[in-house]
C-alpha cells in the first residue's frame, strides 16, 4: 500500500489559499500513492479566533473537492483535521473517504490542546475511529493524541494495523514527536503514519518531519523541515510476523492496568 503524506506549507487565517494548495498537492499525490494523508487543520491553521467563520459542514467546499480527488483518481482519502460543525458544535476532527468518494470514518479530537486554547474554540470528540482500508483495518487520531498512549492501544485493539496522526507540531519539542511516534509504533506493533505541516505561525516554527514508521519501530520514509510529498510504501502483512517475534500481546496483564 503506497502511502503520501502531504506536508505542506500552512499560513494561519489564509483559508482560499491554503485549501487551493492543500488540494493541489493531494492531487498530485493522488497519481502515485493509494492512501493520501493531509496534516492538522490546514485551511486555517491556528487562527482559532477565525474558526467560526471558517468552520465548513460536512458537505463544505473541502470535504466536497477530496471527495472528488477521491473517485476521480481511485485513492482513499484521509483529509487531516478541518474545523467543522456537527449538532451546533465546532470541531477538529478529520474524515476518511473511500475510493468511491464515499465518507467512511470520522473522527473528532478527543485531547484538545490547552496551551493553545484549543478547548475554547473546539469541542471535544468522545470516540475512537476505525475504517476498512483495503484488507486491513485504519484508525485515526490527531496531533496531541500521541501524548496518550491508551488512545494508540485501544484503537489497536479496535482492530487498526495503520494508525494516520495529522498534526501541527512545533519544532520546539521535535525530539517528542520523533520519539513519541516510534513508542507508539513499537509498544503497539502497528505502522503510524504521522503528518506534519511546515511554516511559521507567531513564534513557533513547524517541524515538519512527517514519518511513517513500521510496527518495529523502523523509519520508512520522512521528510525534511521543507514542504514536499513524502512517499512510502506500507505492507501490513509484517504486523503479524512482528507479533509472533515479539509475544507483548500474549504476555501482556490488562487486569493491572485499570
Amino acid at each position: 500500500m503506497k502511502v503520501a503524506l502531504i506536508q505542506m506549507r500552512v499560513v494561519a487565517g489564509n483559508v482560499i489559499e491554503n485549501r487551493a494548495h492543500g488540494l493541489a498537492l493531494a492531487a498530485e499525490a493522488a497519481q502515485k500513492a493509494e492512501v493520501i494523508v493531509l496534516p492538522e487543520i490546514w485551511t486555517i491553521g491556528y487562527a482559532l479566533k477565525e474558526i467560526e467563520q471558517w468552520a465548513e459542514e460536512e458537505t463544505g467546499p473541502t470535504i466536497t473537492a477530496l471527495q472528488l480527488i477521491a473517485r476521480q483518481s481511485q485513492v482513499t482519502i484521509i483529509t487531516g483535521s478541518l474545523p467543522y460543525r456537527r449538532d451546533g458544535k465546532i470541531y477538529n476532527g478529520a474524515f476518511v473517504i473511500n475510493p468511491a468518494g464515499e465518507i467512511i470514518g470520522d473522527y473528532q479530537k478527543v485531547h484538545l490542546f490547552n496551551l493553545m486554547g484549543e478547548q475554547r474554540f473546539f469541542a471535544a470528540g468522545s470516540k475512537r475511529c476505525t475504517f476498512e482500508l483495503q484488507h486491513t483495518t485504519g484508525g485515526l487520531t490527531i496531533c496531541y493524541d500521541l501524548r496518550f498512549p491508551e488512545l494508540f492501544r485501544a484503537t489497536t485493539q479496535d482492530g487498526a494495523t495503520v494508525i494516520f496522526l495529522p498534526a501541527e507540531w512545533p519544532a520546539s519539542r521535535g525530539s517528542h514527536w520523533r520519539t513519541l511516534i516510534q513508542s507508539r509504533a513499537i509498544e503497539n506493533q502497528i505502522y503510524i503514519c504521522a503528518v506534519n505541516c511546515v511554516g511559521q505561525h507567531r513564534e513557533n516554527t513547524f517541524y515538519g518531519h512527517s514519518m511513517i514508521v513500521s510496527p518495529n519501530g523502523d523509519i520508512v520514509a520522512e521528510g525534511t523541515d521543507e514542504e514536499a510529498i513524502i512517499y512510502g510504501e506500507l505492507d501490513t502483512g509484517i504486523v503479524e510476523q512482528v507479533r509472533k517475534g515479539m509475544s507483548v500481546w500474549q504476555d501482556r496483564r490488562p487486569e493491572l492496568y485499570r
